[in-house]
C-alpha cells in the first residue's frame, strides 16, 4: 500500500508535463474508469497536475447548493483507490490554486468572444441544459468555461491533456489561445497535444446512458452484492426465452461489457451465445465475477485512504506542488504582459 511521500522524495520520470480535470459532481462509476486508468499509465511518462475542478462545477450548477466539500473528499477517495499515485502526481482542488483563476481572466482580455461560442459542447450544453432542461445558461462564467480550461492547463505550461474525442475542440481552442498569447506578449506558452486514450464507452445496466441521475451505474465503490444485482439488472436479448435459444449479442447489454472486460474470451461467448449454447444466467454470473476481480483491490485500497487525515494531507500537499509551479508560471505572465 502507498505511504505519504516525505519532502524531498517526489520523483518525476521526465520533463513532460500533463494537466487533467475531474468536476466534483458526485462519486465516479465503472463508465470513468478508463480515463482514470489511463491517468494511472500515463504517471510512469509524464510530471501530472490532476485537479479537481470545483469552479468547473459551479459552471453548469452554479444554483444547486452542493456540499462541495463532501463531493471533493469523494472524488479523491476514487482517484486514489483506482491508483493515481500522490508520490508521482500532484492531486490538488482547483479553488485552492488561485493562479487558475489570475490567468482566466488575464486570458479572458484576448480571447474573442466567436472563440468561445463556436465549440461545440457549448452549443450542445445550451440546447440539452437550456432548452429541454430549463437551466439558465445565459451566464458570463458558463460562456467563458473553455477559457479557465485553457487556463487550468497553460498555468502548468502542459505538453499534453489526456481527453476524449469529444474535447478536442476545447484543446484546439487552449492552442489558439496560447498561440494568441504567445504573439502578442511573449512566447511563454507550449502548445499543448491531446493524448486521445481508448476510452470505454459503457452503457447503463438499462441500456441507457451510464449515469447516476439515472439510477443505472455501477458504482467504484460497489460491493459483491451490489455488482451482482447490477448484472442481473442488465438488459439482455428480449427475444431469448430460454436458455439453449439463439442469442443476439449485439442488443444485449451485457455483451458490451463482456468486449470490455473479457476480452480474450468475448468471441467464444459470442460464438456460444449464437448458438444457445450459454443462457444469459451464466452469461451474467462470469461478467459479475470479472466485475467483483476488477473492483477489490480498489476497495482495499479505499480502505487506507479513508483514514481520518489523510486526503486532506494528500490535497493539501498537492496543492504545494501545483502552487508551485503555477506560481512560476504567472511570474512570467505578468512580466510579460507589463503587470
Amino acid at each position: 500500500m502507498a505511504e505519504f511521500p516525505r519532502k524531498g522524495e517526489y520523483v518525476f520520470v521526465t520533463e513532460k508535463r500533463i494537466f487533467s480535470g475531474m468536476r466534483p459532481t458526485g462519486s465516479l462509476h465503472i463508465g470513468h474508469l478508463s480515463v482514470l486508468q489511463n491517468w494511472v499509465s500515463l504517471q510512469a511518462e509524464y510530471e501530472c497536475y490532476y485537479g479537481i475542478v470545483d469552479w468547473h462545477a459551479l459552471t453548469t450548477g452554479y444554483d444547486d447548493h452542493l456540499d462541495m466539500n463532501a463531493l471533493i473528499q469523494e472524488i479523491a477517495l476514487d482517484w486514489l483507490s483506482v491508483g493515481v499515485d500522490p508520490q508521482k502526481s500532484a492531486i490538488f482542488v482547483q479553488s485552492n490554486v488561485l493562479e487558475h483563476a489570475e490567468l482566466h481572466l488575464l486570458l479572458s482580455m484576448i480571447t474573442p468572444i466567436s472563440w468561445l461560442e463556436r465549440v461545440p459542447t457549448y452549443k450542445d450544453q445550451i440546447q440539452q441544459l437550456g432548452k429541454e432542461e430549463g437551466k439558465d445558461l445565459s451566464t458570463y462564467g458558463f460562456l467563458g468555461y473553455p477559457a479557465l480550461q485553457a487556463a487550468d492547463i497553460l498555468v502548468y505550461k502542459a505538453d499534453a491533456v489526456p481527453v476524449g474525442e469529444d474535447q478536442l475542440p476545447h484543446i484546439e481552442l487552449c492552442r489558439e489561445i496560447a498561440r494568441r498569447f504567445n504573439f502578442m506578449y511573449e512566447a511563454i506558452f507550449p502548445e499543448p497535444q491531446a493524448i486521445i486514450g481508448k476510452i470505454a464507452m459503457l452503457p447503463g445496466v438499462d441500456g441507457r446512458k451510464m449515469s447516476k441521475s439515472y439510477h443505472n451505474a455501477i458504482s467504484l465503490t460497489a460491493d459483491t452484492q451490489e455488482i451482482q444485482t447490477r448484472v442481473k439488472q442488465m438488459i439482455t436479448d428480449p427475444a431469448r426465452v430460454r436458455k439453449d435459444d439463439p442469442g443476439h449479442p449485439e442488443i444485449c447489454v451485457v455483451h458490451q461489457f463482456q468486449q470490455i472486460y473479457n476480452p480474450r474470451e468475448v468471441a467464444q461467448i459470442e460464438t456460444d451465445c449464437r448458438a444457445g449454447k450459454v443462457g444469459c444466467v451464466a452469461c451474467k454470473a462470469h461478467l459479475a465475477a470479472t466485475l467483483e476481480e476488477l473492483l477489490a483491490p480498489f476497495r482495499e485500497r479505499r480502505v487506507y485512504w479513508q483514514e481520518p487525515g489523510r486526503v486532506e494531507r494528500i490535497l493539501r500537499e498537492g496543492r504545494e506542488r501545483a502552487h508551485t509551479k503555477a506560481a512560476e508560471t504567472m511570474r512570467e505572465v505578468r512580466q510579460a504582459m507589463g503587470l
